[in-house]
Parts: C-alpha cells; sequence; structure tokens
C-alpha cells in the first residue's frame, strides 16, 4: 500500500480519516478526491495541505471521464471510497442525487480499477457502506453480514445497490475488494444537518432540539475514528471480497442521545441542564424511519483483532468539545443554503 485514493475527503468521516492517517503514515501518499458539495468542506482538512504525502483533487466521481483521468494521473493502488450522498431527509425529497453519487458514482470509480489496474495484485477496492441497508430491527436481535437486504429509503437503497455493485465486480471481475457496514458515526468536523451537531449548536443558540416521533428509535453508536482506525484495519488485513460489520456496541435511543448531549453541553458550556432539556421538540415522524439499528461486530474483532476505544460518553464529550473549540468552522459551514434547506424541512413539523 503506497497510494490511497480516497474518495469524499473533505466529508465527515473522509476527513476524519485523513487527518487521523496522513500525519502517521508519512511513507504513504493520500490523494483527496471530492467534488466540493455543500457537506464537503476542504477547511475540514486544511491542516494537511502542507504535507507532502497528501494530494486534493476536485472531481465529481459521476464524471467518469475525470476519474479515469485522476487514476491515469496518481496510479493508486488502494482505494477506499467514502464518497456518498448520506443524509436520509434529503433522499426523501431529492432521490435522484443520492442515485447517480451512490450507485452511478460507485459504478465509474470499480470501473477505473477493473480497467486501468492490469495487475490486482497488490491492489484493494474497499467500499465504505452502511447498516441502513438491513432495514429496521425490532427489539431483538443485530444485524450480521449474512442478514439480508432490507433497505426503506432512497438514500438506504442507493447504498444497498452500491455495496451489490462491488461485490458483483469482485465475483465477475475478480477484482479485489473489501466492504464495511457501519452503524451511526459521530464525531468532530459532522455537518450540522445530523442530529448530534443539529443539538450541540441549538442547545448553544438556545434553540429548540427537533427529536421524531417520540424519540424512541434506536441507533448503535460508534465513534468516527474508531470506525477509521476499524477501516484502515479492513484495508491491509481483511479477505478479499468479505464483508465487516463494524459496530460501537453502544446502543442508545434517540431521545436518551438528545437528552445526554443536554446534559454534556450544559456541563462543559456551563449552562442550566434543565433548561437545556426544556428545549427538547418533538415533531413528525419522518417517512420510513428504521426503528431500530444494531450491529453485530464480532467478525471484525475475531478475524481481525479490532475493538472501539470509545464509550458513547467519552467519545460524546471529545464531540461536544470539538464543537465547543471550533466555533469558526461551524460558521463555516453554516451558508444560506444549509439554513433554508433546515427551515424547509423543519419549519412545519412542529406539533
Amino acid at each position: 500500500m503506497k497510494k490511497i485514493l480516497i474518495t469524499g475527503g473533505c466529508g465527515f468521516i473522509g476527513a476524519n480519516f485523513l487527518n487521523h492517517f496522513v500525519p502517521k503514515m508519512p511513507n504513504v501518499t493520500f490523494v483527496n478526491v471530492d467534488k466540493l458539495t455543500y457537506a464537503g468542506n476542504p477547511l475540514s482538512v486544511a491542516s494537511l495541505e502542507s504535507r507532502q504525502n497528501y494530494h486534493f483533487e476536485q472531481v465529481d466521481i459521476c464524471d467518469s471521464d475525470l476519474v479515469v483521468a485522476t487514476f491515469e494521473k496518481h496510479q493508486p493502488d488502494t482505494v477506499i471510497h467514502f464518497a456518498a450522498e448520506s443524509h436520509v431527509d434529503r433522499s426523501i425529497h431529492g432521490p435522484r442525487d443520492f442515485v447517480l453519487t451512490n450507485v452511478v458514482g460507485t459504478l465509474n470509480l470499480l470501473d477505473a480499477c477493473r480497467t486501468l489496474w492490469t495487475d490486482f495484485a497488490g491492489k484493494r477496492f474497499h467500499h465504505v457502506s452502511t447498516d441502513e441497508v438491513y432495514g429496521s430491527l425490532t427489539d431483538e436481535g443485530k444485524f450480521l453480514e449474512t442478514t439480508p437486504y432490507d433497505p426503506s429509503s432512497p438514500y438506504s437503497a442507493s447504498k444497498a445497490g452500491s455495496d451489490h455493485l462491488v461485490r458483483a465486480w469482485n465475483r465477475t471481475y475478480k477484482l479485489p475488494v473489501t466492504i464495511t457496514n457501519c452503524s451511526n458515526n459521530y464525531g468532530p468536523y459532522q455537518f450540522p444537518e445530523k442530529l448530534i451537531p443539529i443539538m450541540i449548536i441549538n442547545i448553544l443558540e438556545r434553540k429548540p432540539l427537533p427529536v421524531y416521533g417520540k424519540g424512541l428509535n434506536v441507533r448503535d453508536w460508534l465513534y468516527v475514528t474508531d470506525h477509521c482506525d476499524a477501516i484502515m484495519t479492513v484495508v491491509q488485513n481483511g479477505a478479499s471480497g468479505e464483508t465487516y460489520n463494524i459496530g460501537g456496541n453502544c446502543e442508545r435511543a434517540n431521545i436518551e442521545v438528545v437528552q445526554t448531549i443536554c446534559d454534556i453541553v450544559s456541563e462543559l458550556a456551563n449552562l442550566d441542564k434543565g433548561e437545556s432539556r426544556d428545549l427538547i421538540t418533538y415533531v413528525t415522524d419522518r417517512p420510513g424511519h428504521d426503528f431500530r439499528y444494531a450491529i453485530d461486530a464480532t467478525k471484525v474483532k475475531t478475524e481481525l483483532g479490532w475493538s472501539p476505544k470509545e464509550t458513547f460518553e467519552t467519545g460524546m464529550k471529545k464531540t461536544v468539545q470539538w464543537y465547543l473549540d471550533n466555533t469558526a468552522w461551524i460558521d463555516g459551514v453554516r451558508s444560506g443554503k444549509y439554513r433554508d434547506w433546515m427551515d424547509k424541512n423543519y419549519s412545519q413539523r412542529g406539533k
């Protein structure tokens, strides 16, 4: 592994991955390929710009010619594919962009690898996916790598489609691939449309905290650098053609997550906990809202030796502190486009 091409490296997980590994691996060249959509923020990787083992290319992965040209220019031996449209609510309002980026974009990357890697020895295409492809759980059980796919939203359907393409390129063309399906990530650099940053920012600004339905939907939470370590473990040691589920073993109902954020923000920012919790506002549930996700990460733990370092409480404290310390980053991403979308999505949902 000498040159890694990262797609979506200015997004939440990609930026954390690059910030985590570029300084640690000076003998590996990292090429960050990102379209710079609303959620791709170059400020998130600004500290890497002066490093000789880091390069940035503004490329839309839906443009097959640009993808090929980028591969020919940099000659990567490893691809780690983070780039995706990833917000469920946005996929409900505008599904076409999700199919184009998540399915067609993945196809373009796979075909570039297949045609330009004349020898697959030492090569690897790693696809970063989600637990949402499995659908919804009841109160019992967890998702296994063998759980049948049952996506509920346009977002999860598009990710399911991309997963199937990756497996097909492995089986048909023998392209060396691995897939990880992860639970909900949280941590630094997350765009403020997602649950945790929305809540942190709104508490600080004493604005309502929108919670879908009764807040009883359950998610398994994974601190982002734990996820990054898992991905690198799979890329380096995972078996070609295999899928590995990555989870934090931190199941929480959404209302519990919000209450915890209220308490931690209040503690670290010297606010009244009761007043922060009073900001919680229940809004109409979204269509097709899966009840529960939970990951069984036994395979990656037993076969590859990975396990998360952070608990929900330690990871959440780190996350809140990062947002408190990086208000300039928050201001930089809260564009007019973002505010307009928030107003459109939530203004009519108050009960």
